[in-house]
């Protein structure tokens, strides 16, 4: 896999939020180390309410993206203590891939990022974004990142100023792409090996 897509979903409808500012160090972090990277925030993520009938464009879109990607980070603020429904409802689309090549997110990794005004919330809501992974058959990498938004860890450009919190956000990124890597390269032999039984059974 020379260059792995990656895929970030995050953010609030405000531009520069916290949660997009922190999606955004940590897929730069994940294109430096060698992946093609893509992002959904804001107004972008304003699709209907998951259940209906009819796509839209908007829809439509994230949906082929989710199915298209080698991996993906998350970047969520916590709304009482879990995910904003912005994000769960975006997350819902996953349904749709249910019957595809790839159920879910099958054997990619998801990087994880919470962002809150205060600590409590940060540890449930990453637990919710863990639960929520491997519920789509995801695999959540080592390191999740909780960002506490009263710190101010951003500047109005989209910075980091915290050490600790852009190694966190890098590390997420790197973490994400490697095991995009080590993945394609676990699945090669058997990719490998089925096509030489279809090119055996051919003759």
């Amino acid at each position: 896999m020379a260059r792995p897509l990656i895929l970030g979903i995050g953010g609030t409808l405000r531009p520069g939020s916290t949660s997009e500012k922190a999606l955004r160090v940590s897929l730069r972090a994940a294109q430096r180390h060698g992946a093609n990277v893509v992002a959904v925030t804001g107004e972008e993520l304003c699709v209907p309410m998951y259940g209906q009938s009819d796509r839209s464009e908007e829809a439509a879109r994230l949906v082929r993206l989710m199915r298209d990607c080698d991996g993906i980070i998350v970047s969520s603020p916590s709304f009482h203590g879990s995910i904003s429904g912005l994000i769960k409802n975006a997350l819902d689309y996953t349904e749709d891939l249910k019957a595809g090549e790839r159920t879910y997110f099958d054997g990619i990794a998801f990087g994880a990022i919470a962002c809150a005004a205060g600590w409590q919330a940060i540890g449930t809501t990453l637990t919710a974004m863990r639960s929520i992974a491997h519920a789509l058959r995801a695999w959540p990498t080592p390191m999740g990142a909780g960002i506490n938004s009263l710190a101010n860890p951003f500047d109005e450009n989209g910075n980091c100023n915290d050490q600790g919190t852009l190694l966190q956000l890098e590390l997420v990124g790197r973490q994400v792409v490697d095991f995009a890597r080590m993945k394609d390269a676990a699945d090669a032999p058997r990719h490998d090996e089925h096509e030489r039984l279809q090119l055996a059974a051919s003759r």
